[in-house]
């Protein structure tokens, strides 16, 4: 496991259209991404912040199903 980048809100919105997710609404600082899949939807939230906290991009990587190295240096 390496190190995990730095992220701010946009760069990790940026990130996730490019592997599928949509941008399907914000409120405040905070953005909803989603990606459809066969069986289900998988929704993120996401705040667009200079940095995203580290416990929060865990949550995210979580979340959104994506291998951990698309988030490491």
């Amino acid at each position: 496991m390496g190190k995990l980048r730095v992220f701010s809100g946009k760069q990790m919105c940026k990130l996730l259209e490019q592997h599928g997710f949509v941008n399907v609404r914000q409120r405040g600082s905070h953005v909803v991404m989603q990606k459809k899949t066969e069986s289900s939807t998988i929704t993120v939230p996401v705040p667009i912040h200079p940095t995203i906290r580290i416990g929060t991009l865990q949550s995210i990587i979580r979340q959104s199903k994506l291998p951990r190295e698309l988030f490491e240096v």
